[in-house]
């Protein structure tokens, strides 16, 4: 009886999210004060419902009521309860609920701060956002019904993937939803913004915070995920440039664009048409990314759907949404006239380039992704695009964004000055210069290594140029801790998220370069050496789980003698499904892993295994988190409590017509 709880919750929650849309958005245009209301109750009652239909289906799970499809599909009587809980997400049916009850608790976070708002313009956000929520709920009623029955009850069920048994996947899928759903709050308030013809400061200052917080999740998202791939994948490797990987990568690429580009919005009253532009971009992108994955146009083991219905519908959605923004953009947008002027050497100009690089590498990333598919759709044969086409294109376009991006914040608006190019160049280039040709020299290796030198000289670079600004802004109110205190939150969450890509080159372009691997057969007792650490594999040795049974092997790790790890690789048969999977083991460290993977037992009785030395891969994540860090700080920066506080766009200049 629960479960038809759940199904009526979802009901009510459409219901509730069609008035939250329809009766703002007229009451807005009709100047309704009354239908505006309606606004903040209706996205309330929502985000509880949608929360009680996603308590029942979890509550399926744990107590194992297979009479539910979704559950006889992806769970089973032997699956941990972790997994159990997990698993309501594990699935294309809960994950679509996983991604509406996000968005409703994005639209009540954003309806608890519309005080702060003109009454209209809050209307029409949270109308909009009501919007996006329908047509997510239309498809979760319509083809994706995680309460659907099944008869007879199965025994048993099928049990969860064995790829998503695994501690990542408690936390990764909700932080990537996490920031594609957050993107929504940017594009409604875009929307609505565009809906009133205004668009100034005020409604930048609104949305920098959320579009950061979205970016935040994001980048978790992502680091989640590739070191997941890293370690239960069993090949090692980090990024792979999968489709699914792109569609992710995308919206965070132009949404780093927004978060710049809303700077010189806010700041000077510039961009405003284009900082539109790119709020509309990266939610839809956002959507395209859903529409990939769900559609059955990708093999990928990131990918959840095959069935070209629920493709449609999520396609026809996407063109709706997609369509209907730019349409109203082409509209609306020739009516905003941005009046700032700027030199060639400014601190708008290098944001603007930053801009510019960032969505033609996204753009880039877009052609790669989507010309394989194209090619299929019409007939002309199957085609791979994989990292040799994105390494060529998109790793030159970054080198230069790195460069303008340590510059950028020590440059004046308006009107910089040549002589602080030249004078950062001294201070700043040449020293990083020296620091990375002396890594090279200590490293043992040449100017050949040509990738590794450009990615320590950036590093450096872009720490020099962050500690410099930091000197500069400090110098002006002395070091005492009262000065740090005094600088803004914002201000350190952007040179801490410039450190974090710094410390990412560090670790991709060491780990790119000096990383070694080596596929070896190996009997009990025999030992492989490997960039100077001797991998003895001692016995394999048999276990078993709660739903696999597994051969586990011990390998014995040692460097000159002394030895430094013991690594417990499996090689896996999930029961149920009667899928082997292999379960690597590594020793991590900030300076290497050391990973191993056991592979198949040769007819001999020796066994293959693959062991990797991965040299400062650890930076990678490191970096990541210190982005995802200076986001947090930027978000929580005083300026912007302060701001929504006094926030009143309805107050706000008219637009100018050309």
């Amino acid at each position: 009886m629960i479960v038809e709880w759940g199904h009526f919750a979802l009901v009510v929650a459409f219901v509730l999210a069609l008035a939250q849309s329809v009766l703002p958005l007229w009451g807005a245009a009709r100047n309704r004060t009354d239908w505006m209301a309606v606004a903040v109750p209706a996205a309330w009652g929502q985000g509880l419902f949608l929360a009680l239909a996603y308590g029942v289906l979890t509550y399926a799970f744990v107590v194992h009521d297979f009479s539910v499809l979704y559950v006889a599909q992806n769970s089973n009587s032997t699956l941990p309860l972790i997994y159990r809980i997990t698993g309501v997400w594990g699935g294309h049916e809960g994950s679509i609920l996983l991604w509406a009850l996000i968005l409703s608790g994005w639209t009540v976070a954003v309806a608890a701060g519309a005080r702060s708002l003109p009454t209209v313009y809050a209307a029409r956000v949270i109308g909009v956002m009501g919007l996006i929520s329908v047509g997510f709920l239309a498809f979760t009623l319509l083809t994706s019904n995680p309460f659907e029955r099944v008869f007879p009850v199965p025994a048993d069920g099928a049990d969860l993937n064995p790829l998503l048994q695994d501690p990542g996947m408690v936390i990764h899928p909700p932080m990537l939803y996490m920031g594609y759903v957050g993107f929504s709050v940017a594009f409604a308030l875009a929307v609505a913004a565009l809906l009133g013809g205004r668009l100034d400061a005020t409604w930048a200052r609104w949305s920098r915070p959320w579009t950061t917080a979205a970016w935040m999740f994001l980048t978790v998202g992502i680091a989640l995920g590739s070191h997941w791939a890293y370690y239960e994948l069993g090949w090692g490797g980090w990024w792979f440039w999968d489709p699914v990987e792109n569609a992710s990568f995308m919206p965070w690429l132009t949404g780093t664009a927004l978060i710049h580009s809303l700077a010189v919005t806010e700041k000077r009253d510039g961009f405003k048409a284009w900082s539109v532009l790119l709020a509309l971009t990266t939610f839809s992108l956002s959507l395209l990314g859903t529409f990939l994955v769900r559609s059955g146009v990708l093999t990928s083991v990131h990918a959840f759907a095959t069935d070209p219905g629920r493709g449609l519908f999520i396609l026809s959605f996407l063109t709706l949404v997609v369509g209907g923004s730019l349409v109203l953009y082409a509209w609306r947008a020739p009516r905003v006239r941005a009046t700032i002027r700027f030199a060639p050497l400014s601190r708008e100009s290098l944001l603007l380039a930053n801009n510019v690089l960032l969505m033609v590498a996204a753009a880039a990333v877009l052609l790669g992704t989507l010309y394989p598919l194209a090619v299929d759709a019409l007939g002309l044969g199957k085609l791979s695009v994989g990292p040799p086409y994105f390494n060529t294109v998109f790793v030159p376009l970054m080198l230069p964004l790195v460069v303008l991006m340590g510059l950028g914040p020590l440059v004046a608006w308006r009107q910089g000055k040549a002589a602080d190019l030249t004078r950062l160049a001294g201070r700043v280039g040449l020293p990083a210069l020296i620091v990375a040709a002396a890594c090279l020299a200590m490293l043992g290796l040449g100017w050949q290594r040509y990738v590794l030198g450009v990615s320590l000289w950036l590093a450096c670079w872009t720490l020099g140029l962050s500690g410099y600004g930091i000197a500069q802004r400090l110098g002006r109110r002395g070091y005492a801790l009262q000065a740090w205190r005094q600088l803004p939150r914002g201000f350190y969450g952007m040179h801490l998220a410039h450190a974090g890509i710094a410390l990412f080159m560090i670790g991709a372009g060491v780990v790119s370069t000096l990383e070694a691997e080596r596929v070896v057969r190996l009997a009990p007792g025999e030992t492989t050496e490997l960039a100077g650490y001797s991998f003895r594999l001692d016995s394999v040795y048999p276990v078993t789980g709660p739903n696999y049974t597994a051969d586990e092997a011990l390998i014995v790790v040692s460097r000159q003698g002394r030895e430094l790890a013991r690594l417990r690789p499996q090689k896996r048969l999930y029961t149920v499904r009667q899928q082997m999977m292999t379960q690597t083991a590594f020793d991590a460290g900030m300076t290497r892993d050391l990973f191993a993977a056991l592979g198949d037992r040769l007819p001999d009785g020796a066994w293959s295994v693959r062991v990797h030395y991965k040299p400062m891969v650890r930076w990678i994540w490191l970096g990541t988190a210190l982005m995802a860090l200076g986001g947090l700080l930027a978000v929580t920066d005083r300026r912007y409590r302060l701001g929504a506080a006094r926030a009143r766009i309805g107050a706000s200049t008219p637009v100018q017509t050309a």
